[in-house]
């Protein structure tokens, strides 16, 4: 056990903490399936008998990236929370880091994120780079190609995830037809979509967010049935932050193409099928629960363990004590690594089926240690048959 890890725990009275999801804006999908994500495992939480119970200061900054550091500090200094549950793009995270810095305060972050940053103050529970999209580049190129098209949104997320994507696929002896950002929200992509007709990637990625993900699934599925060299079982598109609420709404736009997350609703176990019976219960989201409902949830049942575990809120001794063990979440054990605050977890890879979910059809062989600098990492994939590769990943049958 560790310091902070006491023989028995001291009683901890009601503890308030911070939810900021955006649940209206650009990328409101999302920061609405965070929040719920949250509210539901509070829900879970304090409707069981026992010492602690939560109550959420939630705050929607709307996708405004300033409003982000403002409503931070007004969850800090006006309601004692010493914990925030949330921020979902890059520069929101960015945003609220000065306010977690000067206050003490710990950041449960749980979105997948491009890599190369570790903050003591932040607890980074989604993907990191080498979990997420060189994870997804070694099952996709042997079978389609190492020649990618890049397309995101135009903030860091897009850029990073693009620099990542391009370097592997040059390391990989492909190369990139092109390289397109979107601003956040914007749904003008005819241009995108006649420069990848003409070019004839082998993939595309797409770091799209929001209405701007949803026009170019939507223009290019209408590109696949007027050309059917571009259906998505010749030239994919690739997620890495595409949720099962968004493929529900877009049907069969997305059939066939591939996102990797650590959780699918499709994934077959009895944490899963226990998650899913308490979520359907307590949840007034939409029954399409993906990785960032179920990272959100994780994340507030994590702080809430370590946090009774621990018997305080201090963010030293809870960041101590959530390190301490392996936390049983829906999409299996994971734990934090207490070299860079990030978590290891099981990468798997979905292919939307049309009914608005995901079949998994590749899950890493073991939990796969974060490498958020790539520091350890080799970014050359090998692209020759999928018969030959470096077995990273197991198919499921």
């Amino acid at each position: 056990m560790g310091l902070f890890v006491l023989e028995q725990s001291l009683p901890v009275p009601g503890i308030a903490i911070g939810v900021l999801f955006s649940r209206s804006g650009p990328y409101a999908a999302i920061g609405r399936e965070g929040y719920a994500g949250a509210m539901t495992a509070i829900a879970e939480i304090n409707e069981r008998p026992g010492s602690l119970k939560i109550s959420a200061e939630a705050r929607d900054p709307q996708g405004v990236t300033e409003q982000y550091a403002p409503l931070a500090r007004d969850i800090v200094a006006g309601t004692g929370a010493r914990h925030i549950v949330g921020c979902t793009t890059s520069w929101s995270r960015k945003e609220v880091i000065p306010v977690l810095e000067k206050s003490g305060t710990l950041l449960w972050y749980p979105c997948p994120y491009e890599g190369f940053e570790c903050n003591e103050q932040v607890i980074y529970l989604g993907a990191c780079p080498n979990q997420h999209v060189l994870r997804l580049f070694e099952y996709a190129l042997p079978r389609f190609g190492a020649n990618g098209y890049l397309v995101g949104s135009n903030y860091i997320w897009g850029w990073e995830t693009s620099r990542i994507a391009r370097d592997i696929i040059e390391h990989s002896g492909g190369a990139v037809a092109g390289e397109r950002y979107v601003p956040l929200g914007d749904t003008d992509i005819d241009r995108i979509i006649e420069e990848i007709r003409l070019k004839r990637p082998d993939f595309v990625l797409n770091t799209l967010i929001g209405p701007s993900s949803y026009a170019f699934l939507r223009a290019y599925h209408e590109l696949g049935q007027r050309d059917p060299n571009f259906a998505a079982d010749i030239r994919p598109v690739l997620s890495c932050n595409f949720a099962e609420s968004e493929a529900a709404g877009l049907g069969e736009a997305v059939t066939g193409h591939y996102v990797i997350a650590p959780y699918f609703q499709s994934l077959d176990s009895e944490d899963n099928r226990r998650f899913l019976s308490t979520a359907r219960r307590l949840s007034t989201a939409q029954p399409d629960l993906s990785a960032f409902f179920v990272q959100a949830y994780t994340a507030v049942h994590m702080l809430a363990d370590a946090i009774e575990r621990a018997g305080t809120d201090e963010p030293g001794a809870v960041r101590d004590a959530a390190m301490e063990q392996a936390f049983t979440s829906p999409f299996g054990p994971v734990r934090i690594d207490r070299a860079t605050n990030h978590t290891v977890l099981v990468p798997r890879i979905g292919r939307a089926n049309g009914s608005g979910g995901f079949d998994v059809v590749d899950e890493a062989l073991n939990p796969v240690m974060p490498d958020p600098y790539l520091a350890r990492s080799s970014l050359a994939v090998k692209t020759g048959s999928a018969s030959d590769r470096t077995p990273h990943l197991r198919v499921i049958k």
